[in-house]
């Protein structure tokens, strides 16, 4: 069995990363550092057309900040990135199954190769074929990614697409909203959790594989991204403090949301793991 402290890895189909396009990407660094503790590097030269930013947690990357591409619309927003083996066959096969290439493939250095796409609904994301960056290497933790979760308004048409494309599945054993891909479990057992499945035995066979969320939304289809925070209440309260907008708050049987829209107008979900915790 590999040891737990080796690089975390992410097999095809399985959300690797999130990053942001800030058009003022000193000040979006100076929210989410305030927000998550977070530290930054810059990763381009200085004479570099644009930024990109990666931000860090006690020295493991979590996210980045990145300035807007050439022809974006400069839309502030959170992006998520699937891992995939190939992005050229990949992409290549997005307008197949009902989804638009808006971008490349393209290589980005050393760090790896993408695509950006849209889904057949209009949802935005990436496809990333690791090179240097692996992915996120903190997750589910006080301060870093927890989780990416598709708000579709047809759930079972977005199947229709990430299914081929990415070998999504959803299972009925496991309720709506989890779209799971099959053996990512076996990956974390035999890569950096060998508890896993010891740990989750009140959870129906299938639930180590989730590895994105789904859930039917009036409006327009997008990716949103959440970020766990230990105590929501006191989250939110630092992200009005440092320039954010709380949207909405929420409770369900497992966690204490709220819906936060950053100074320059993207939206993320602060996520507090509480079963059961409210009252």
């Amino acid at each position: 069995m590999s040891s737990p402290t080796q690089p975390r890895t992410y097999p095809h189909g399985v959300p690797c990363w999130v990053d942001t396009e800030q058009p003022d990407v000193d000040a979006a660094t100076a929210f989410y550092g305030a927000l998550f503790g977070w530290t930054f590097t810059d990763k381009m030269p200085p004479n570099a057309p644009g930024r990109y930013v990666v931000a860090s947690l006690d020295g493991q990357d979590v996210a980045a900040v990145a300035s807007p591409p050439d022809g974006s619309d400069g839309t502030p927003e959170w992006i998520t990135y699937v891992a995939v083996d190939d992005v050229g066959a990949t992409a290549g096969a997005v307008a197949a199954d009902g989804g638009v290439l808006l971008s490349g493939p393209e290589t980005v250095g050393p760090p790896g190769r993408m695509a950006s796409v849209q889904d057949p609904q209009g949802a935005r994301f990436r496809l990333w074929q690791a090179g240097t960056r692996l992915g996120a290497q903190r997750v589910n933790e006080p301060g870093t990614w927890n989780f990416s979760n598709l708000l579709t308004p047809d759930p079972d048409r977005a199947l229709d697409f990430y299914g081929p494309l990415l070998g999504w599945e959803l299972d009925p054993a496991l309720g709506a909203g989890m779209f799971r891909v099959p053996g990512y479990g076996d990956h974390l057992a035999h890569t950096i959790d060998p508890g896993i499945f010891e740990r989750q035995e009140f959870a129906p066979p299938g639930f180590a594989d989730v590895a994105a969320g789904v859930a039917a939304v009036d409006g327009p289809a997008r990716w949103d991204v959440a970020f766990s925070v230990a105590d929501r209440d006191e989250s939110a309260a630092a992200a009005e403090r440092a320039g954010g907008v709380v949207l909405s708050t929420s409770e369900n049987e497992w966690t204490r949301e709220a819906v936060v829209r950053d100074p320059q107008g993207a939206q993320l979900t602060l996520s507090q793991f509480a079963p059961q915790e409210w009252g």
